[in-house]
């Protein structure tokens, strides 16, 4: 995804961090949990609960959530729903889920509840 900006008057092509129009949904999707906290982190925008990150409008693309890594295996379609990868690593407990698969307000809650139940399973930080 590309945004147009001005440099020296003229325009030029850069990267948009994450896809606004996802950071609004979630943002809806959460209203009315208690104690939920945005933050820009690894070129998205992280929805964190108890300070532990919960689901983010991914800068890659989609959206990242934090599951269970127990449930990782069962969750992983291969088709809108990936292993997150770090550094060239498959992570177990961080899922990568394509656009597609959140289009209706219902998909998005699914994967924001998943991400939020885990997250506030962890301890605080």
């Amino acid at each position: 995804m590309c945004a147009c900006a001005l440099s020296a008057g003229r325009a030029t092509l850069t990267d948009m961090a994450y896809d606004e129009d996802l950071a609004n949904r979630i943002r809806e999707a959460v209203q009315d949990e208690p104690g939920i906290r945005e933050k820009r982190m690894f070129g998205g925008l992280g929805f964190l609960a108890g300070g532990n990150l919960a689901v983010s409008a991914s800068g890659q693309g989609g959206l990242m959530v934090r599951v269970d890594p127990a449930d990782t295996e069962a969750l992983v379609d291969d088709r809108v729903v990936h292993r997150m990868v770090m550094r060239g690593r498959a992570m177990d407990g961080w899922l990568r889920v394509d656009l597609e698969a959140v289009d209706t307000d219902d998909q998005l809650r699914h994967w924001v509840q998943r991400g939020l139940a885990y997250a506030r399973s962890l301890p605080p930080k």
